[in-house]
């Protein structure tokens, strides 16, 4: 991502603004970020962002940090991403189910079966395509996501 001046950043603000209210909607956020190659689905950008809409200090500070992390994603990011990636991916298909996920999380010691969240319920929350597993881009958004938080 090149990177731009903070009147450029404000000029975007604006053309996203479509009803001139002074904030930025979560929709109108996604429909950028899927234009320049992001893939969030609303409910990991609603979590991300932490709110319905940015006012232009919000989303200057929004842009910041998806630039400042765009900037350290390297080949070693992407290389240690692949290799966690293929330790979950139990089975070798490309995907992580809920259960590949679990299991996991166990021979980690990481699954407290008392206090665990729905390992399904987690893949759904970075599940862009719906389709119940995630793949490796949905994988390395989760991982960025929660790594940044």
């Amino acid at each position: 991502m090149s990177p731009l001046t903070a009147s450029d950043l404000q000029r975007i603000f604006e053309k996203l603004d479509m009803n001139e209210d002074g904030l930025v909607s979560l929709e109108e956020l996604k429909w950028l970020l899927d234009r320049i190659g992001y893939e969030f689905s609303p409910e990991e950008l609603e979590c991300f962002v932490g709110k319905q809409k940015l006012d232009l200090n919000e989303f200057l500070l929004f842009w910041e940090s998806i630039s400042e992390k765009n900037s350290n994603i390297g080949d070693d990011v992407e290389g240690d991403l692949a290799k966690a990636f293929e330790v979950f991916d139990l089975d070798g298909d490309g995907f992580i189910t809920g259960p590949e996920l679990e299991c996991v999380l166990k021979r980690l010691r990481l699954w407290d079966e008392q206090n665990g969240r729905d390992c399904s319920a987690m893949i759904c929350a970075f599940d862009s395509n719906s389709d119940g597993r995630l793949d490796f881009q949905e994988f390395k958004n989760m991982m960025l996501l929660t790594s940044s938080s």
